[in-house]
């Protein structure tokens, strides 16, 4: 369409909601987006761009939209739609077609004509920006259609997965990550390599790619140590293959001939397959093999050769959950090519193969291990092989083939004891076995290696064989179903009031004897330290809060402004707070203009109560009191009227409500009656003059009650707080 050939959509602003929001409970980025006269375009007056985009993406018809239908999106293309609604799908396609985790996404109308909010889940800001800007290329091409849009396609997807490849977790830690997510268990990327928290404060657990925060530093270096844990496995009764430490290529010959041949040359702490020489049986081939291996480790070990097929077993909490199998690699001449063509197209042409990290096998160089194949063979890598002449190349570096349901009950004992033997509650044993469904005394195989670390890849994307849940399998052993993974969570927000309420709330859990963090307005305390504030930012003080190791409980206050541009810090809370909302409060800078609008920012708070938690909800305020359906769990109401009809009904249906009169709040149930405290004297804590204090006092004592903090508790500690707050005025 000439008419459109000169339009374009232009991004106006970025904002990274990185925990829970006003749109979702997971991170988002929201994109403002200004696409000028293309107001004037719907899809529906675009010929051929239906046509065009079904053809170019058609896993689109699995997009249900706001008609919650199959095909709901398509069909509101054919209506018409306007573009920014179109580009919130596609960059949600062309995460997809990357592999980049994240369903969800909306298109709102912004604050004036042609200008609308875009907002995508972005598990990384970067790598949903891209997506968008992808998007909107894509979206360009099909609506001016100037190029093929399908070969731009192609090319947008394979760069939208290089960027992911750089910024993403890789696929063996995402395994975890994810599973520990299906769980319910929250997670904090701690560097931009593979370093994840797994939890919060005192209960998290860390991992990095299959180590974890219980791997021990002895444990690895022993397993690097190939000698020494031959060593120990042969203490326990373990079959491995006889061998010992070389110190020449002479030495490592005279090894030989005392183990008998063939043999295995070896790096005593090499890794990954490298410089592992396998079925050695001349002088030749043996000195050339230790020549490569003493370049890649500390020292050299020569083994005797076990007959049959490499395995990988991998252990978790002594238990194997998975088991995959090497093959040999061959080519077969063609009479034509050489060896390294060969190699090329019929081997590293298998989309299998690749250097990305999820591509189960690597491809194959020739390198020395190779080039001894190909010697023994009289052959070089410029060669060319005769027509059907078959050449092997390759034994080792493929285990990638699964067979978890094959493994004998004795061997994954025997493995499980390796791994304990190391002293690892992860491990990849590496054995030698002509049938890995016999036990091993049956075939005469072994264990050559247990490893700290292990990759997950091949168990996850085999290159044959059924995927196994391995990453399920750590998350379950980090987190077992009946151990309670969160520590006591308190989110607290309102338009005054909420610092000294989470300064109260901080001092009730202390006096439990628990070792508290506490981020509000004025301070961050760990324990009854006071740190200072390096960053004005809510989210960041509560993220430190929720990283220390120490914190056995949180508290965590939270502004509407840093809910409405951050989002809140953490996933979910076992008690939500909510103190009041000044109605009149608006964020113009950011389109927020009416009630509505700010009621979707502070429901946030209440929205990710968990499901055994509660809100705690100022039924004096209609707008706070309202959020009381939209809580998961237990609401309790705290007020200064006791005969209004929303306390009354609540303490009807068996509810809890916490009540201000003259000089003492109550503590109300309808079964179990009332426990009454006096409002303190102390004149620095609820001076007169702040009428406002009291009702906070409510509010907190109503937290603590959540909390199942014992009454004399919540008595000791409302006679003993003192904030320097409390006598100042809050915004």
């Amino acid at each position: 369409m000439p008419q459109l050939l000169d339009k374009t959509i232009e991004i106006l602003s970025v904002k990274h909601l990185r925990g829970p929001n006003m749109w979702t409970y997971h991170p988002v980025i929201e994109v403002w987006v200004d696409i000028g006269d293309l107001e004037d375009y719907p899809s529906n007056l675009i010929p051929g761009f239906y046509e065009r985009l079904v053809a170019c993406m058609p896993a689109l018809v699995e997009h249900r939209c706001s008609y919650g239908e199959h095909g709901g999106f398509l069909k509101r293309i054919q209506e018409g739609t306007w573009p920014a609604h179109i580009l919130e799908h596609l960059t949600l396609e062309l995460q997809n077609m990357a592999g980049i985790p994240g369903g969800f996404g909306k298109a709102r109308d912004g604050d004036r004509r042609g200008v609308y909010k875009v907002i995508v889940s972005a598990i990384n800001e970067k790598v949903t920006l891209t997506a968008l800007e992808y998007a909107r290329d894509l979206y360009l091409a099909l609506a001016q259609d100037t190029q093929d849009a399908s070969i731009l396609l192609k090319q947008l997807v394979e760069q939208l997965r290089d960027v992911g490849d750089d910024l993403l977790l890789g696929p063996s830690t995402a395994s975890i990550v994810y599973a520990a997510e299906e769980k319910g268990v929250p997670w904090i990327r701690l560097s931009s390599g593979n370093l994840v928290q797994l939890g919060y404060g005192a209960k998290q657990r860390r991992i990095w790619t299959a180590e974890t925060d219980r791997t021990s530093a002895i444990a690895e270096s022993v397993s690097r140590d190939k000698d020494l844990t031959k060593s120990l496995l042969n203490s326990a009764g373990l079959p491995t293959p006889e061998g010992r430490i070389v110190a020449t290529a002479l030495d490592a010959w005279d090894a030989a001939e005392d183990i008998g041949l063939p043999v295995v040359v070896k790096p005593i702490d090499g890794n990954h397959g490298r410089g592992v020489f396998i079925n050695l049986y001349t002088q030749e081939e043996v000195e050339a093999a230790y020549a490569v291996a003493v370049e890649e480790g500390s020292a050299v070990l020569v083994e005797r050769h076990i007959l049959g097929d490499e395995h990988r077993l991998l252990v978790v909490g002594n238990q194997v959950v998975a088991a995959a199998k090497g093959e040999t690699v061959w080519i077969v001449g063609d009479g034509k090519h050489t060896v390294v063509e060969l190699i090329n197209l019929q081997i590293n042409s298998d989309p299998r193969r690749g250097t990305a990290e999820e591509c189960p096998l690597n491809p194959v160089r020739v390198d020395s291990a190779v080039e001894l194949e190909l010697t023994r063979q009289k052959l070089s890598a410029k060669a060319i092989p005769a027509e059907g002449q078959r050449v092997f190349i390759q034994s080792n570096g493929n285990v990638a083939f699964d067979v978890t349901d094959q493994v004998h009950p004795e061997v994954a004992r025997q493995v499980a004891l390796a791994a304990r033997v190391v002293g690892l509650e992860i491990a990849g044993v590496d054995l030698v076995a002509q049938d890995i469904s016999k036990p091993f005394e049956e075939q005469g195989a072994a264990i050559v290696e247990v490893n700290a670390g292990p990759g997950l890849l091949m168990h996850l994307k085999p290159a044959s064989g059924t995927p196994q849940p391995v990453g399920k399998a750590i998350a379950d052993h980090l987190f077992p179903a009946n151990v309670d993974f969160r520590i006591p969570l308190v989110g607290i927000t309102g338009s005054k009031g909420k610092t000294l309420v989470a300064e109260m709330v901080g001092h009730f859990l202390r006096l439990t004897n628990q070792y508290v963090g506490v981020s509000c307005g004025n301070q961050l305390y760990f324990g009854n330290r006071i740190i200072k504030k390096e960053k004005p930012s809510d989210w960041e003080n509560a993220r430190r809060t929720l990283l220390n190791r120490a914190v056995e409980a949180a508290v965590i206050e939270n502004n509407h402004l840093s809910m409405l541009i951050e989002g809140l810090a953490y996933d979910r809370c076992q008690v939500g707070v909510v103190l009041n909302i000044d109605s009149s409060t608006r964020f113009p800078e950011y389109a927020i203009y009416d009630e509505d609008q700010l009621f979707s920012i502070v429901r946030t708070q209440v929205d990710v109560v968990l499901p055994n938690g509660a809100a705690v909800l100022n039924a004096d305020d209609p707008l706070v009191a309202k959020m009381a359906e939209l809580c998961d769990g237990e609401v309790i109401f705290f007020s200064r009227n006791e005969t209004a009809p929303l306390i009354e009904d609540h303490l009807k249906q068996g509810g809890r409500a916490v009540l201000v009169r003259d000089q003492e709040i109550v503590l109300k149930t309808a079964r179990r009656g009332e426990q009454v405290l006096h409002l303190p004297k102390n004149p620095k804590s609820t001076p007169e003059s702040a009428q406002w204090k009291s009702i906070n006092l409510a509010a907190a004592i109503a937290t603590a009650w959540a909390l199942d903090i014992p009454f004399n508790i919540i008595l000791a500690g409302t006679e003993t707080f003192y904030s320097a707050s409390a006598s100042q005025t809050e915004a």
